[in-house]
């Protein structure tokens, strides 16, 4: 595929414009973008063969347009121009002002405006550079701290209440209480793992097999409670949020007023690996030579491997690293934290059970993720750390999800076999999937399964067997470390090679794949060459075409995870 193009183009009375355009083509170079920087008189208006644009703009005297783009100024608010005319670009415009000046960044708001006009498509919201700040860019939020608290209102999120009658969203959850957090694997495994159980009665929610639930996870009490520490922050202290600019909108998210340690808990991800970006900034807001000297190093381009080293590598959280710059990190301005910090992004999770068989419920099977690294501390995952941190034994748990489709649809067709194809933790959206075809008379259901030992990590093999036993199910487990050679699903699928193809090519039946996206997917794929290849007599190339045309009908269908 070509690479994509960049058009940078900038309009400049002191050569500020100029030179932060300039930067901005040589940091879309060292991302592999193709890009062009010119400035806007140079330019031969062509905007509607342009698919993106980046305009740099300063203004000048009182709101006008600088000398180099005074006759693009001319020609882009022509009124003869189609509203349509650029329903192809997609552009971002930053201004450079001084809010000294009654019309601070006049041209950039009104370009903006007329560009929309015109069907361009905005990826951010106009953004305002000020001369008069003393990071140059302001924080896109104010915190107006309050005294005491409010009278009326209290602190919580937007959430979706039973009987709703839209459905749970990202912007409005529904906190469904968690009615049990059972661990699955063996007590001497290596990994814990989670059967988890909702009660989603009234919430609207309704899922098919294949879909997934989206689960908002927050932060550890003892994590928040460090930030809060080494910023120096009050985690009681309620704030009102308040954008700079009158067509930014607060996130949906955060109630008015908020706590500092909602804030913390909920919203900011301190346990994410920080961007080279957090580093740019981080070292704005420094005010400690020796930090803020290392804090640019990381941010230039020489100072990335030993960035790497020391951030990407060993996994270090954005809480470690300022936990690192003490004094940096006690100097962070309030108003920048949502700046500085990315957003607690959802957890999707492919749903493990049917409402046929459990009706109100949805249950998901969970992998804790823990590894370590070079740093004393282990690494954990946010979401599967904190969902397996909370006891409904020891009172109401409640937990903010929604629901969305996932990629795995299956067939309608009650004679249609399945084959699915699901170690470990990938065997979640089957275990849904049969429910479902059994409850609705289904048979032909093949279940390929592997984990590491029968008797540590077999999720469900009670009720495997009892659906066998009815004839409802075929199991084919593959148990890697119980013999000395070493067993997976794709060893499996070539020892049944005559039955995969017969069920794939005389009876149409679909193929299905989940779980990690490291090895396996192209081992199950390489797997069924090979029966193509043997069972179909097929030369290498058919086998190939085969395996395409399977996937293009939608017959092969995959879900994996890194």
């Amino acid at each position: 595929m070509p690479s994509p193009q960049l058009l940078v183009l900038f309009g400049s009375q002191t050569g500020t414009a100029q030179d932060v355009s300039e930067r901005l083509g040589r940091e879309a170079r060292r991302r592999r973008l193709g890009c062009r920087v010119q400035a806007l008189d140079s330019y031969p208006v062509n905007l509607i063969n342009e698919p993106l644009v980046i305009f740099v703009c300063a203004t000048t005297g009182q709101g006008d347009p600088p000398d180099n783009m005074k006759n693009f100024w001319r020609f882009i608010f022509r009124k003869n121009l189609p509203s349509t005319a650029l329903c192809q670009m997609d552009f971002a415009v930053l201004g450079l002002g001084d809010s000294s000046y009654a019309k601070f960044n006049f041209v950039a708001k009104k370009l903006h405006r007329r560009l929309l006009q015109l069907g361009g498509s905005a990826l951010l919201p106009v953004c305002l550079g000020d001369d008069q700040h003393e990071l140059g860019l302001p924080s896109k939020f104010t915190l107006l701290f309050l005294q005491e608290a409010p009278s009326t209102g209290s602190e919580g999120q937007r959430v979706a209440h039973p009987g709703s009658q839209e459905p749970p969203s990202e912007s409005k959850p529904f906190l469904a209480p968690m009615i049990s957090n059972q661990r699955v694997t063996g007590p001497s495994h290596f990994q814990d793992v989670r059967l988890i159980e909702f009660d989603i009665l009234g919430s609207g929610i309704s899922f098919a097999a294949g879909d997934v639930v989206l689960i908002q996870p927050s932060n550890s009490a003892a994590h928040v409670q460090r930030f809060c520490q080494v910023l120096g922050l009050d985690p009681d202290q309620l704030f009102m949020l308040q954008p700079r600019e009158p067509d930014v909108s607060s996130p949906t998210r955060l109630p008015q007023p908020c706590s500092m340690r909602h804030l913390v808990s909920h919203y900011l991800d301190i346990a994410s690996v920080p961007r080279r970006s957090f580093f740019e900034l981080l070292a704005c807001l420094s005010l400690h030579e020796l930090e803020r000297e290392k804090l640019l190093e990381f941010s230039s381009a020489q100072g990335q491997e030993e960035l790497f080293e020391y951030c990407n590598r060993p996994r270090r959280t954005i809480l470690e690293v300022l936990c690192d710059f003490p004094h940096t990190a006690a100097a962070i301005p309030p108003d920048y934290l949502l700046d500085l910090i990315p957003v607690i992004r959802p957890r999707a999770f492919s749903i493990a059970s049917s409402l046929l068989t459990h009706p109100s419920r949805l249950q998901i099977l969970v992998a804790v993720v823990q590894f370590q690294t070079r740093l004393k501390e282990p690494r954990r995952g946010l979401c599967s750390s904190w969902l397996a941190s909370l006891d409904p034994g020891q009172g109401p748990v409640r937990v903010p999800l929604w629901v969305r489709p996932g990629s795995l649809a299956f067939p309608e067709t009650p004679d249609t076999p399945v084959i699915m194809v699901g170690p470990g933790t990938g065997v979640a959206p089957f275990r849904a999937a049969i429910q479902e075809r059994v409850a609705q008379g289904q048979t032909g259901n093949f279940l390929f399964f592997g984990c590491r030992w029968r008797d540590q990590d077999f999720y469900w093999e009670a009720e495997w067997q009892e659906l066998e036993k009815r004839d409802c199910l075929t199991l084919i487990p593959a148990f890697s470390r119980e013999q000395e050679q070493k067993v997976y699903v794709q060893h499996r699928l070539r020892e049944l090679g005559s039955l995969v193809w017969e069920l794939l090519d005389r009876q149409g039946a679909y193929f299905y794949l989940a779980g990690n996206a490291k090895s396996m997917p192209a081992d199950v794929s390489e797997a069924l060459m090979s029966i193509f290849q043997e069972e179909g007599g097929l030369c290498s190339p058919d086998a190939a075409a085969y395996l395409a045309r399977l996937q293009q009908t939608r017959r092969f269908q995959t879900e994996t995870w890194a």
